[in-house]
């Protein structure tokens, strides 16, 4: 039920509360939207332009709150995502794309790394598929201007065998561990390199290397804790995103098959991190900390899982300062939780500064639980089994991504939902606006909102160039309201109920259309404005409700009696 400002007898307020509510109905019904905008309330999202890059087409896409794209970049048809997608500080946009998913090791693909101009000039690419290695789902630019890298490693038979792995757990006698690499785009150069290989353990076969208490050892990777069984099971680790911490010289790394999240030290040299020693931490390429699966390190049970196939692990630092209340936590999108519901976590960074560790409680990481997750209104409404992103905004918002529905969404503190988007492309093509979209075929990776004052916006172009989806309702962002916006303390209205004359008045420079229809939508007044108020003769207005729509948006009611 909407609220309205006025004061009136209880009977009127009654009678005005059905009509708006008759209005406002006939409105939604006339623009239900099933894909693009959902829902937008102004005064609470955050202001910015959101980044997707969706699976089985080629398109980079910047959209507004109004779901409109107002920059597009756009490839050869043959290429499609692999998955991340980031707009530099600079205006150059940083992709991973693919030519197709053949087997690794084929030669048929193509996985590409590859920086672009705002204007979808190339400006250097790095491949990498050959038998033995493949790029795949995730990097980082560093603030030195090198990238970090995840590219699975092909490791046979024998050489899984000989450093302790089951042959039980060789389905397809082979394995493609992780491993990550920092290089120099200036001359394609491998400038460090951390391979999780140099790090196992395992307790099944005192006659292999690695041999040893996984409980007693955390830092180390259990080659044998295995998730992922069957025919793919030589994806052993499906490591899905990095991200790098430069006051710490830490890379966080979101490992789904393990349910976890790892972080290791960056300040290594490639031969340290080969081994269990030196760097800032002396630890060498060990793991520095782990989180969300103490099984996986031979602690606990099932019960004390907590992250569930996550996705898009990082610490909160981007575009927020030490003021914010989430500054440097560290945020984890977490997929698989129970009754298909996905949350989104966001816990203290466990980081011990006198100590410089990340300590053990009782043999475990910390946080054994989430006490703050982020869910839904509705939860079953938010699950996607892969894919999918959270980000703190500078408001204090979270923009969740559900990859496997295409539905981006902003939530206030209070968990209110201000923003709603769902994809509108339908097994990559183009659908027309009213198109029922279904699970997993809108696939979307992640979504990132950047902020308007983001220096790669400096002199470009961010007008509405239309619409992704086909047949577009293009009055559908300037319509929508919310109770909030009927009562808004920003303007206030009076008298109300008024007569002969109506003051509108302001107390910022926001304000810079003004309008009044009645509620057959039939305009009466009309003006642009620079001032902080606005006089309107309302004397030949006959006795009834009236709505006063401010920069296009609905926004106020008042009588005339």
């Amino acid at each position: 039920m909407y609220m309205i400002d006025l004061v009136i007898g209880k009977k009127m307020e009654r009678f005005i509360l059905f009509i708006i509510t008759l209005f406002i109905s006939l409105i939604a019904t006339s623009q239900d939207q099933t894909i693009g905008l959902l829902s937008y309330k102004r005064h609470l999202a955050s202001d910015g332009y959101t980044l997707i890059y969706p699976r089985q087409q080629s398109s980079v896409f910047l959209i507004n709150n109004c779901g409109e794209i107002v920059h597009e970049w756009e490839d050869d048809d043959l290429y499609v995502p692999n998955n991340a997608v980031y707009l530099l500080d600079n205006g150059n946009l940083l992709k991973c794309k693919k030519h197709n998913d053949g087997p690794i090791g084929s030669g048929i693909g193509e996985y590409i790394v590859e920086i672009v101009s705002w204007d979808n000039v190339p400006l250097w690419s790095y491949e990498l598929n050959t038998e033995n290695e493949r790029l795949h789902h995730d990097v980082e630019m560093l603030p030195n201007g090198n990238i970090l890298m995840i590219a699975w490693e092909r490791k046979s038979r024998d050489e899984a065998i000989a450093s302790g792995r089951s042959e039980a757990k060789l389905t397809n006698n082979v394995l493609y561990p992780d491993y990550i690499f920092e290089i120099n785009p200036q001359n394609n150069e491998k400038v460090w390199e951390w391979h999780v290989w140099d790090h196992l353990i395992q307790n099944i076969d005192s006659t292999k290397l690695n041999f040893g208490s996984v409980e007693q050892h955390p830092e180390l990777v259990d080659i044998n804790y295995v998730e992922n069984t069957g025919s793919l099971d030589w994806d052993w680790m499906h490591t899905n995103a990095i991200d790098y911490h430069a006051g710490l010289d830490q890379i966080m790394l979101c490992v789904p098959y393990f349910n976890e999240a790892w972080i290791i030290d960056h300040s290594t040299s490639t031969e340290e991190a080969a081994g269990h020693s030196g760097g800032l931490y002396d630890k060498g390429g060990d793991l520095l900390y782990r989180i969300g699966n103490p099984q996986s390190y031979g602690r606990g049970s099932e019960d004390d899982k907590i992250l569930f196939f996550p996705h898009d692990t990082h610490w909160a630092n981007e575009f927020i300062d030490s003021t914010h209340s989430n500054y440097d936590d560290i945020v984890i999108f977490n997929n698989k939780n129970s009754n298909r519901t996905s949350s989104m976590e966001i816990f203290d960074n466990p980081w011990n500064q006198d100590s410089s560790r990340y300590n053990l409680v009782n043999g475990l990481y910390l946080p054994t639980s989430f006490t703050n997750s982020i869910y839904h209104p509705q939860p079953t409404k938010f699950y996607s089994s892969g894919l999918s992103s959270a980000q703190v905004l500078p408001n204090g918002n979270i923009l969740g991504c559900s990859g496997g529905q295409g539905y981006l969404l902003e939530l206030s503190p209070t968990n209110e939902i201000v923003w709603e988007y769902k994809v509108p492309l339908k097994l990559g093509a183009r659908a027309p606006q009213g198109t029922l979209i279904g699970y997993f075929q809108n696939l979307t990776f992640r979504a990132f909102k950047y902020p308007v004052y983001y220096s790669a916006f400096e002199g470009k172009d961010l007008s509405p160039k239309g619409h992704i989806e086909i047949d577009p309702n293009i009055s559908f962002c300037d319509s929508l309201t919310s109770s909030i916006d009927l009562i808004s303390s920003d303007v206030n209205v009076f008298p109300n109920p008024a007569t002969t004359e109506l003051r509108i008045e302001w107390h910022n420079n926001k304000v810079h259309g003004i309008s009044i229809i009645d509620l057959l939508g039939k305009q009466l007044f009309d003006t642009q404005t620079q001032n902080n108020f606005e006089l309107v003769d309302i004397s030949t207005y006959t006795p009834g409700v009236y709505i006063i729509i401010i920069n296009q948006t609905f926004k106020k009611l008042f009588v005339v009696k």
